[in-house]
């Protein structure tokens, strides 16, 4: 109970706070907090590694979906330290400059997130309504294209607002909501008047992930426009079934954020236990479904899996057979 109590920190540090009255129970909570980590890294880097191993994978939609699991990954990585952190360690206090760098990167990783699937978006809207251009349109120079205006965008947007953030000043040793440092969490403890600053920061999320969110709904809009417009039932359901996997990512990433910043915006009575479960599960809960949702899904993928898995398992057996003809021989000699 002293851990558990010790609250000391320096004028400019904040503690994190991983879940709020269940400090007890925390040892039992990092079981499964851990075990969504691991599945969260290694799904991503199966999908990464089998996109950039298997040939047949190297097209427009897989070279997003390598985007998506890449993101994925660094925003796993950029939570990891500081949950697992306070899990483990009782390690609850950070300092300004280190809780302005996590922050950083959580946000323009999340914004990040938001950008790659408007851009899968636009490879399902080009592959169900304009198939004829496909190939033409989405070529490997504009899908690099695509993935360096989506990184200038994040930081010209983001950087700005962290660079800002650097020379305000804030009420030091207060206790955070969040194991990680969450933008509409710390500007709660700023000396100026934070509603400026959290108006400023809703409208940038607003802006970036509003926008991406319109244009992913309108390019379902015309997805379903194309698709009604087919004659054939299987043609239909062979087309929507390329979408599923898709909308489901959107659905996982869009709901969870949309609800935690409602929550602390607009609902200041919310108790801080459902604040951290909010905010574990919108940064855990994309990285962990998203590989689990197309490798399920995508059969492409799931063969590229199994078959690397079964070239593995046959080169075993394989070198064990050489190794002992090489031994029998010698011992022959």
């Amino acid at each position: 109970m002293v851990i558990y109590n010790n609250t000391t920190s320096s004028s400019s540090n904040f503690l994190l706070t991983a879940f709020p009255g269940l400090e007890l129970a925390h040892v039992w909570i990092s079981i499964p907090v851990c075990c969504l980590y691991t599945v969260a890294l290694l799904g991503n880097s199966m999908i990464l590694f089998v996109i950039i191993v298997e040939r047949s994978l190297h097209k427009p939609m897989y070279y997003f979906l390598s985007m998506l699991s890449a993101v994925d990954l660094c925003l796993t990585v950029s939570t990891l330290p500081t949950v697992l952190g306070v899990l483990w360690f009782h390690a609850r206090e950070i300092s300004f400059k280190a809780c302005l760098i996590q922050m950083f990167f959580v946000h323009s990783f999340s914004f990040l997130e938001s950008s790659v699937l408007v851009a899968m978006a636009f490879d399902r809207f080009m592959a169900i309504c304009n198939p004829l251009k496909y190939a033409t349109v989405l070529t490997d120079k504009i899908i690099m294209m695509i993935g360096l205006v989506i990184c200038m965008r994040q930081v010209i947007f983001i950087f700005p607002m962290t660079l800002a953030l650097k020379s305000v000043s804030f009420h030091g040793g207060q206790e955070l909501s969040h194991p990680f440092c969450y933008h509409s969490d710390v500007i709660k403890y700023t000396y100026s008047n934070p509603w400026i600053s959290s108006f400023l920061g809703m409208f940038l999320q607003l802006y970036l992930t509003g926008t991406d969110l319109l244009f992913i709904l309108f390019s379902y809009v015309l997805i379903l426009r194309t698709v009604l417009s087919i004659v054939a039932p299987k043609k239909q359901q062979k087309a929507l079934n390329t979408c599923v996997c898709h909308i489901c990512a959107v659905t996982v990433f869009y709901v969870p954020m949309i609800s935690l910043s409602f929550t602390h915006r607009l609902l200041s009575s919310t108790p801080r236990v459902i604040c951290s479960v909010l905010a574990n599960i919108y940064l855990l809960l994309p990285p962990v479904l998203n590989p689990i949702i197309y490798s399920l899904k995508t059969r492409t993928i799931r063969r590229a899996v199994l078959r690397l898995f079964q070239s593995k398992c046959s080169r075993g057996p394989n070198v064990k057979r050489s190794q002992r003809r090489v031994g029998w021989k010698w011992r022959t000699c």
